[in-house]
């Protein structure tokens, strides 16, 4: 064998530097890899069970699609090095080296005792889910092609700015601004987001708005289960580490949880005289209630995310201790409870960006969907009135004559039905229920 034979056999790798290097910790990585899968099961299936839960029946399939499809185009937007104070360079990131890596965020002179391509998840899950909670604004109205166009986008050039400049090393993250598990970088920002969303569609159907009651209460509670108890996972993996400030997260989370959801029923008998599981549901969520007419949120995007993320952001200012900062890794020195009055401006001035980023940014990119690539935001009303069938082809739930579905032989595609003026089984066309006619037809079965 000669020397270039020998030089070709030559390992670039040393095995057991890549299966068990120095700055390893076995079990702060399967924590996180834990914490992130809870997070993910909050978007698949929790929010989505529960959108398709906590709309009519005619939307349910399109609701529950939007946050299939935002979960996994949140991952294909990636973002690489660093360029600005606050903005980076997109980049890969599925290269071996860089996956097998040690997971550093450079910026904020942080490590963790993992891998790159564990962070890279956790960090995903994240962005994934606030996508999935502006969909809650978007519902029974969004064109899904402009929705498509949106998620992608919104990750890029909104979403990442805002986690980089609090969580990454950015001017925030410099100021001090303590945001512990996304209250300003996923609540704030989806809920501002998602409001100037819905003002940019513009409102549902007339008919959705003075009759929206749910389909099916069961499906939303399972839904809102599974993200109740992937919260553990949300608030729990922020640390980094397996923790004592991970156990204490975990706790406080399901502490808050039960008595926003308590207080919440409570509130309800007192003022409608029954429990609502609707009410419970809002409770878990949030325990915050504000009611707007501005625009068409459907789901609550502005009470439950931003004004609870603003609310929570600025009590941290007043109330944080030394303490929790210290045991989250934090060099902030507290709030205003000890001493540090500055804390609470610093809070204001985080989310007042977040708040203004997110805006400009949301509004561009509708605006650029709209009059640029000149795709409709909203479902014109023959189909705002028809829902999953005409947007999708299919219905939610196939229960005796109801699960019906004609199919064109050759195509592959529905009998043209509803959609052009005749009902195949000789029924009176959707134009004449849309016109004020008081008949029977298909459109209103499938409500």
């Amino acid at each position: 064998m000669g020397p270039l034979e020998a030089r070709t056999l030559q390992p670039r790798w040393n095995g057991s530097d890549l299966v068990a290097p120095e700055w390893l910790n076995n079990g702060d990585n399967a924590w996180q890899l834990t914490a992130a899968t809870l997070v993910g099961l909050q978007s698949l299936p929790g929010l989505m069970v529960m959108y398709a839960g906590l709309v009519k029946k005619k939307w349910a399939i399109n609701s529950a699609f939007m946050v299939l499809y935002a979960f996994a185009s949140t991952l294909i937007a990636a973002f690489g090095e660093y360029m600005l104070p606050f903005v980076g360079v997109p980049g890969p990131a599925v290269a071996m080296d860089y996956e097998l890596s040690h997971a550093t965020l450079p910026s904020a002179n942080e490590e963790a005792a993992y891998g790159m391509s564990t962070m890279v998840y956790f960090q995903f899950v994240f962005a994934a889910i606030t996508v999935v909670l502006i969909a809650g604004a978007a519902l029974a109205r969004m064109n899904f092609l402009a929705w498509a166009i949106f998620c992608p986008l919104w990750i890029t050039l909104s979403y990442t700015v805002g986690a980089y400049s609090i969580w990454g090393g950015g001017f925030l993250f410099n100021m001090g601004c303590l945001d512990y598990s996304g209250g300003y970088v996923i609540h704030v920002s989806s809920g501002m987001a998602g409001f100037t969303l819905a003002y940019w569609i513009g409102p549902r159907h007339p008919r959705d708005r003075n009759d929206f009651h749910p389909n099916n209460m069961l499906l939303a509670l399972v839904g809102v289960g599974l993200l109740w108890l992937g919260w553990n996972g949300f608030n729990g993996g922020d640390p980094y580490t397996a923790s004592p400030d991970a156990g204490a997260a975990v706790l406080n989370t399901n502490i808050c949880t039960a008595m926003s959801m308590l207080v919440w029923i409570l509130m309800d008998v007192i003022f409608f005289k029954r429990p609502s599981v609707i009410g419970a549901i809002q409770g878990i969520i949030t325990g915050l209630r504000f009611f707007l007419e501005f625009c068409d949120d459907v789901l609550g995007d502005f009470h439950t995310h931003l004004v609870g993320g603003i609310v929570g952001g600025f009590l941290t200012g007043l109330f944080a201790t030394s303490e929790g900062v210290q045991a989250f890794a934090l060099a902030a020195p507290g709030g205003a409870i000890d001493g540090n009055g500055r804390q609470v401006w610093v809070q204001i001035v985080g989310f007042l960006f977040i708040i203004g980023w997110n805006g400009f940014w949301t509004s561009a990119i509708c605006l650029f969907i709209k009059y640029v690539l000149r795709v409709p935001l909203r479902y014109d009303e023959d189909t705002l009135l028809i829902g999953d069938e005409a947007i999708h082809g299919e219905i939610p739930y196939a229960f005796f004559h109801d699960g019906k579905h004609d199919y064109d032989a050759k195509y592959g595609q529905p009998n043209p039905g509803v959609l052009q003026g005749h009902d195949p089984e000789g029924g009176v066309a959707s134009s004449s229920r849309s016109n004020g006619s008081g008949d029977e037809d298909k459109i209103g079965k499938s409500e």
